[in-house]
């Protein structure tokens, strides 16, 4: 007894030093150290995340799994950027038909791709996301509760059958989807080829192509360099794209129409000083 009340005090006290150390090195690492400010500030977009799915689920499944909870996680998910210093600016979104489905591409950077998702998403549209992210903890469960649907990309076979069922559902549920035709992200300031898959379901539902253009987030953002800052990103939606009429052999000059219309924009404002700054001037930037 005696050596345990020897120990405990001894023990609390490396405890409280460790605490101490911790509460002096915290904030050294960041004011000193960019790359330390760099995970943290990720780890904190991550952590805060997974905690704002935790309180949405309960709310979310009084419905079930239900595209309206969508709104739900958008209302929950606005303020992020604030918490950064973000400014997002969204223009053109009178391109939204307004009455009909439609399949929405944009380009793919980062995670920070949900910021400017939130800002603009429209009623009733859920992204198509790889089925990884189903067992991302509490933000999984919380994304199938709002309807995003989930595909095995390794398997072409449910891939495409999903792909069907989803073509179904936009004209007899007045569903939109939001599709990443890159199908990764890609952080080379340009845009990777585009994966034809989208394609294909738009024109199978004969539903317009919505584009939506993100501007490099170089100016702020850099997952290379170590770098998280404040900054601007500008959303372009452009004009709706019909697919009426379209066959499946179509679908390549289609896509690659597509790709070349947001990438010509994507070059524009992510050059004009209002989301991008002169990324894609410097070597290797634009390709």
């Amino acid at each position: 007894m005696v050596a345990r009340m020897e120990f405990w005090p001894g023990a609390w006290m490396l405890l409280l030093l460790l605490f101490l150390l911790l509460l002096f090195l915290l904030p050294t690492l960041w004011f000193c150290s960019p790359s330390a400010k760099y995970f943290f500030k990720m780890a904190f977009y991550n952590g805060w995340i997974l905690f704002l799915a935790v309180l949405a689920i309960p709310v979310c499944a009084v419905r079930g799994r239900n595209v309206e909870n969508m709104k739900i996680l958008r209302l929950m998910l606005l303020h992020i950027k604030y918490l950064y210093g973000i400014r997002v600016e969204v223009r053109g979104a009178h391109h939204f038909p307004p009455s009909q489905p439609y399949v929405v591409v944009s380009n793919h950077q980062s995670s920070l791709d949900l910021l400017g998702m939130m800002e603009v998403l429209p009623g009733r549209c859920v992204p198509i996301a790889k089925r990884e992210l189903l067992w991302a903890g509490s933000a999984g469960l919380a994304c199938w509760l709002a309807g995003v649907i989930f595909i095995d990309r390794k398997r072409t076979g449910d891939a495409i059958s999903v792909m069907s069922e989803v073509a179904q559902t936009l004209l007899t549920q007045d569903v939109r989807v939001w599709v990443f035709p890159e199908g990764t992200r890609n952080h080379n300031g340009s845009m990777l080829p585009f994966k034809r898959g989208a394609f294909h379901l738009a024109v199978q539902a004969q539903v317009p192509i919505v584009p939506i253009v993100m501007s490099s987030y170089q100016d702020f953002y850099c997952k290379k360099e170590r770098r998280f800052t404040s900054g601007q990103c500008q959303v372009r939606v452009l004009p709706p794209v019909p697919t009426e009429g379209l066959t499946p052999d179509d679908v390549p000059a289609l896509a690659d129409r597509v790709r070349h219309s947001m990438l010509t924009v994507f070059r524009e404002i992510s050059t004009d000083g209002r989301g991008g700054g002169d990324y894609l001037k410097k070597p290797g930037g634009g390709g």
